[in-house]
């Protein structure tokens, strides 16, 4: 998610480049972190610009969250059906063809005449989208070998974070001088750039997989659910993420409004928070070796509640603050949830485990982040934490219950560590 993330990517992608010469682990790391900045600076684009959409269309803040819970939400369906796909058609199609049709239908947004038709352009944006967090994974374990899973999820979220970030800044620097039509059609701008890359540096072939046939497929989603400490994770992204959308999309109503009154360049400012959020999902490795998944999932959660209740402050610094907090712990959580995730699947649902996580992570982005910007929209910013501290209380009791229920399947500490040193 951060530089230390690529640093040992790159140290992951040296060891593999031993095994598979034909491959250039460089070339393929550079291609697909290019692919998750456009993804994701197009996917969050709108969210600093909700407040000047609100005011054009004459909206509610939850009916201008809309523009970013229907693309969202359109991803989330869409990356199981477009995953299956790519076993079919192969996964560098897939990604090419994601990365050139959103930034397309990105340069088509700032044309939209009226907002349903914003809407129906997002909706498909989503789908288009959902080909890259769908299918990058699977794509990269093909190209570099089992070995490079490590370093995949690290090149993603590098990529993803950076993406989401950069989009949401320059959204809300152009905003104030170029509008919201403007400010996306210069995020679009930026993602066609990255696209070209991807699209020039992605390896044209990936070695051949055997395909999965539909009863084991069924078979693997079978799997996938069978399992609580899998369900508990699951949990753990749709609410986790739901509040922490909930939170952001009204964000930039609360710090333009009154109050604190800020331009909207300025506010986007608060976006700098994800920084932390790198370091902290960084840090997750050292925290489970330490204390183990559950205290450390459970500890994350809790640092994203008390971050959640600083922005209940009237005071900038600490509204500020509050945002800071709450981004670390929830990536952090984030972190530590797709980790345990991914090391608790079964050998025959792995993809399946991957792409339900995601269904559940961008569902709860669609669905919390649409009710949070209601709440908002009817009662304020403090029913708003309050919602958003619900979510997130349910995914500890989730955690905390499974953990109970069925303490002799979770992983003891000594095997967290190795589980810990082997991903290294």
């Amino acid at each position: 998610m951060d530089v230390l993330d690529v640093l040992i990517a790159k140290a992951y992608f040296q060891v593999v480049l031993l095994n598979s010469p034909r491959v250039d682990p460089r070339r393929v790391t550079v291609a697909v972190a290019a692919a998750g900045i456009s993804s994701f600076a197009l996917l969050y684009a709108p969210q600093p610009v909700l407040p000047q959409l609100a005011a054009e269309f004459h909206l509610d803040p939850g009916g201008a969250s809309l523009a970013v819970s229907v693309a969202t939400g359109a991803l989330a369906l869409a990356v199981l059906p477009i995953a299956v796909l790519s076993e079919v058609i192969g996964r560098r199609p897939v990604i090419v063809a994601s990365v050139i049709a959103s930034v397309g239908l990105g340069l088509m947004l700032p044309l939209a005449s009226s907002y349903p038709v914003l809407l129906v352009l997002r909706a498909v944006q989503g789908v288009a989208i959902a080909g890259f967090p769908g299918v990058a994974a699977a794509y990269l374990v093909e190209q570099l070998g089992r070995s490079g899973v490590a370093a995949a999820v690290g090149v993603m979220i590098a990529g993803n974070t950076v993406g989401g970030m950069a989009g949401r800044l320059v959204s809300g620097f152009t905003a104030g001088s170029l509008g919201w039509h403007g400010a996306l059609a210069t995020v679009a701008c930026v993602a066609l750039l990255c696209a070209l890359v991807t699209v020039l540096a992605l390896p044209s072939a990936a070695p051949a997989v055997p395909r999965d046939r539909p009863t084991a497929m069924a078979a693997g989603v079978r799997a996938a659910v069978g399992k609580p400490v899998l369900l508990a994770q699951y949990a753990v992204a749709l609410l986790a993420m739901g509040s922490f959308v909930a939170l952001y999309n009204a964000a930039g109503f609360r710090l333009t409004g009154k109050p604190l009154d800020l331009s909207p360049a300025i506010a986007s400012l608060v976006f700098l928070a994800y920084a932390m959020g790198a370091v902290s999902s960084s840090m997750a490795g050292r925290l489970i070796t330490r204390f183990g998944r559950v205290r450390s999932v459970v500890g994350a959660l809790l640092t994203t509640i008390s971050g959640a209740a600083l922005t209940i402050s009237g005071r900038l610094p600490l509204v500020v603050l509050g945002f800071v907090v709450l981004t670390g712990g929830f990536f952090a959580a984030h972190a530590i949830a797709n980790g345990w995730a991914a090391a608790e699947a079964p050998e025959r649902a792995r993809g399946q485990v991957s792409g339900l996580y995601t269904l559940a992570y961008y569902l709860g982005s669609s669905v919390g982040g649409t009710l949070g910007a209601v709440v908002y929209g009817r009662a304020g910013w403090t029913w708003l934490v309050g919602f958003a501290v619900l979510w997130l209380s349910l995914a500890l009791a989730v955690v905390l219950a499974s953990q109970r229920r069925y303490g002799r399947n979770f992983p003891c500490k000594k095997r967290q560590e190795s589980s810990v040193h082997r991903a290294r």
